[in-house]
């Protein structure tokens, strides 16, 4: 053990609430990393931390200075600074947590610091530690230890955590990322953050914005090498706490790099941006489209969270009047780009594509009551089969012979890995055919001054929304 960690400096472990919080103390402290981070630095950090969280704890409901307790509050929800029975007096509040952040006493008891190993005296239970158990909890903790043991750098670390975190209210959320300058831009952007809601409170923060597009944006300025990352969302108040987890993949790094290279993908990506803008009933944006994008590209560990495939999917089959013929090219091409990129699809579609669409072109009836047709069965293996069947034998019977059989859409119908993915792509696939041989299918023409509007945003740069503008969804 080095001399500079025995004597209570920084480092970062795998931990991801300690790992958060040590980048943040970095920040903080003014640093490139957590091991940089000196003795004196960790006096600052520690005061800073300790003058904000009293500032905060003595503040009026209605003082933006308090919307910063009701995030300490949802991370330490027994702590002094929290409870319903702190004092309201200032001065005794922070002499009450002098002791938070001591240096370790080594000449007496001590342990493995539960996080880095560091010797530690302090012990510390759920007051202290977002996620943690009590201390009655005995059971989970080692013998004999009535709390976890915390070095004082790690105790600086945890408590610098909502710093670090992309935080609400009654939440915070923090990264897990392969690449350290990702890991530091997202800290060093939520530090930014977390003076805003100190002294504006949420208010003052534009509404919409979210951490996964930081993130991506970070991604952005490390280059395209893969990376995958991790976002922890918890809350820990004694009410209801949860965690939920989600990740993005390897490939993502190099596929923002694609999108923003490639004219008809970053033409796709903005589309996509603008389909997700929400307003409110005064017209005023409730939900940015960049920030709804981005969270696109993360993938719940509990499975429930929607995928750009499935996004784009609904944009084309729900196109009616919407898109111009360029708009449902560049989303086809932005889905198939996504497949192969990062599901690691590589199908050729084409020739079952080609049987809808010339089902769809030469059948009997209107084009776009075919499609129509088809949009409804799209996604289900068994009327997808049915109409399959009826279009190749429609095709057969008017002397048009089907591009593909049986054995090429079988495995869009099987229960089998990536079966509802490719029945998605094959929908962009007819999309992209229909517009190439330039089949009328739209009932009415688009807007001219929504058309003019429309080509005017999507000249903007993707994942171009900032914390307090709103860009992306003028």
């Amino acid at each position: 053990m080095s001399a500079a960690v025995a004597l209570g400096c920084l480092r970062a472990t795998s931990h991801p609430l300690q790992r958060a919080g040590a980048w943040a103390a970095a920040v903080m402290a003014g640093c490139e990393r957590p091991d940089q981070v000196g003795v004196s630095d960790l006096d600052e950090v520690a005061a800073r931390i300790v003058a904000d969280a009293c500032r905060a704890a003595v503040a009026a409901k209605d003082a933006p200075a308090y919307d910063w307790w009701k995030v300490l509050f949802a991370l330490y929800p027994n702590a002094k600074v929290t409870h319903a029975g702190r004092t309201r007096d200032e001065d005794v509040l922070r002499a009450a947590l002098a002791g938070m952040f001591a240096p370790d006493a080594l000449d007496g008891g001590t342990w493995p610091c539960t996080f880095c190993g560091t010797d530690a005296s302090a012990l510390w239970a759920k007051s202290m530690l977002p996620m943690f158990d009590t201390n009655k909890a005995l059971n989970t903790l080692p013998p004999g230890v009535a709390g976890w043991p915390v070095c004082r750098g790690c105790r600086v670390a945890m408590w610098a955590l909502p710093y670090g975190s992309w935080v609400t209210a009654g939440s915070a959320t923090v990264l897990s990322c392969e690449r350290e300058g990702a890991e530091r831009q997202f800290a060093e952007r939520n530090v930014q953050r977390a003076r805003r809601i100190m002294h504006a409170g949420f208010t003052g923060l534009a509404a919409g914005a979210r951490p996964e597009l930081v993130v991506l944006r970070a991604l952005r300025g490390v280059g395209p090498e893969l990376c995958a990352t991790t976002l922890w969302s918890f809350k820990n108040d004694n009410q209801d706490p949860w965690l939920r987890v989600t990740r993005t993949r390897r490939a993502i790094p190099r596929f923002l790099a694609m999108v923003e290279g490639n004219a008809p993908l970053r033409r796709g990506w903005r589309l996509l941006e603008l389909a997700l803008t929400q307003r409110d009933k005064s017209g005023k944006v409730a939900a940015h489209g960049a920030a709804e994008a981005a969270r696109l590209l993360f993938e719940a560990e509990d499975g429930r969270s929607r995928s750009v495939l499935r996004q784009v999917n609904y944009l084309l089959r729900e196109a009616e009047g919407t898109w111009s013929p360029r708009d449902l090219s560049d989303l086809a091409r932005l889905a198939f780009t996504y497949a192969e990129e990062i599901l690691g699809m590589d199908v050729d579609l084409m020739p079952v594509a080609t049987v809808i669409a010339d089902w769809i072109e030469h059948g009997s009836g209107s084009p776009r009551g075919r499609l129509a047709e088809y949009r409804s069965v799209a996604l289900s293996d068994y009327k997808l089969g049915l109409l399959l069947v009826q279009a190749h034998g429609r095709l057969w019977f008017d002397g048009r012979p089907p591009q593909a059989g049986p054995e090429d859409w079988k495995p869009l119908l099987q229960q089998r890995s990536r079966a509802w993915e490719q029945r998605m792509l094959l929908f962009a696939s007819v999309s992209k055919l229909l517009v190439e041989r330039g089949v009328a299918v739209n009932e009415k023409p688009v807007d001219a001054q929504e058309r003019e509007r429309t080509e005017r945003l999507v000249e903007l740069p993707v994942l171009a929304l900032d914390d307090d503008d709103e860009m992306g969804a003028a």
